[in-house]
């Protein structure tokens, strides 16, 4: 490594740094977890900069639900509007850092927000304050500036976990080309999510250390999209006017009629923040667990959320949803292939008019419920 900065001190003597490695990626870990504001809060958002609080270091993320961890997440972070941040720490001189920890990130992410109970994460934050002396819920509100309650930030942060409203940082001292343009594609195309890569030098001299942190990666695009903070948070107005400039007459009753349908089921409802397009999310809570039902998008589709249903029993049995598939698939006109039961498919609008398709959509439905009573 090479580079050099220099230092004024009172008397004007000019203090020569050199650019130093750190010693393992360890050192690096535990600098992150004691000063969180070397993840340039300010640089990914100038606007509203980032604040940070520490849940935890050596965070494991299983496979399954209640399986054991088979991954551990270097240090994990979450910022005042209740974003959960991944952060992955390598030096450069590993050769991991290229291409292979990209794939190890999105594994982590990807099985983060299913099987991540938010329990968990606000238990080990606790852990953490005790274990520093602190309070947890002064803590908090100090660090983070929050004038929201303790419990609604923890369910803030389950609600973006479930978003998959994430964000994934790559720290080490020098970031490589070959990462800086991986990250700048998946921040571009990644609606919910924010990728990013923070290089962090250290220089030293005359026993100084000085430590500059540096985003990398942040296109234009990316950049625009972090100052705007939320992108957009719809509302039941805003919804049915996008829906109904996009969508038939026919179409934007049948997104009545589920919206009602919620409303009369006195079921939660969640809105999302699309850039472009609005949804909103029916949630049944059972014993203090949310379960999200189905999205309904602006764009005309229903996405059926298989993918949230496996953390949760019964559906987190292959059967369980298997037999859910079978059940949508006897809508006239909907064949959803076998692996639907891993991901999140969509049924348009429009078919949900045929025949007896939306009351047998709200039988499936009441019957998922009363499943999920029986656990």
């Amino acid at each position: 490594m090479t580079g050099e900065i220099f230092l004024m001190d009172s008397n004007e003597n000019l203090i020569p740094m050199s650019e130093a490695e750190y010693d393992s990626e360890k050192i690096l870990q535990e600098l992150l977890a004691k000063y969180p504001q070397l993840l340039a809060g300010d640089q990914i958002n100038s606007e509203n900069p980032r604040k940070w609080i520490l849940v935890t270091r050596e965070v494991g993320i299983p496979e399954k639900e209640d399986s054991p961890d088979i991954w551990s997440l270097d240090n994990l972070f979450i910022d005042q509007d209740a974003i959960p941040t991944l952060v992955e720490v390598k030096r450069s001189g590993d050769t991991r850092i290229r291409r292979e920890v990209i794939g190890q990130m999105l594994d982590y992410a990807a099985n983060a927000i299913l099987y991540w109970p938010v329990e968990k994460l606000k238990l080990l934050y606790e852990a953490e304050c005790q274990k520093n002396g602190e309070d947890p819920v002064q803590y908090l509100s100090s660090k983070l500036n929050l004038d929201t309650e303790y419990e609604d930030f923890w369910s803030d942060v389950e609600t973006n976990l479930k978003a998959g409203k994430i964000r994934m940082l790559f720290v080490a001292d020098d970031i490589p080309s070959e990462l800086q343009t991986i990250v700048e594609f998946l921040n571009d195309q990644m609606e919910r999510a924010e990728v990013l890569a923070i290089s962090i030098k250290q220089y030293a001299g005359k026993s100084l250390k000085t430590l500059v942190p540096r985003i990398v990666g942040q296109t234009a695009t990316a950049r625009i999209k972090g100052a705007r903070g939320p992108k957009k948070k719809w509302d039941e107005r805003s919804f049915f006017e996008d829906l109904q400039k996009r969508a038939s007459t026919e179409e934007w009753n049948i997104a009545k009629k589920i919206y009602t349908w919620v409303n009369e089921k006195k079921f939660g409802i969640w809105f999302g923040e699309g850039k472009k397009t609005g949804s909103f999310v029916p949630i049944f809570i059972h014993n203090g667990i949310k379960h999200y039902l189905f999205a309904v998008w602006s764009s005309g589709y229903v996405e059926i959320y298989f993918q949230w249903y496996k953390p949760r029993k019964p559906f987190d049995s292959e059967e369980k949803r298997i037999e859910l598939l079978n059940k949508l698939n006897s809508l006239e006109n909907v064949s959803l292939p076998q692996d639907s039961i891993n991901r999140r498919p969509s049924i348009p609008l429009n078919v949900l008019l045929q025949g007896q398709n939306l009351e047998t959509f709200f039988n499936i439905f009441e019957w998922f419920i009363d499943e999920i009573k029986k656990h």
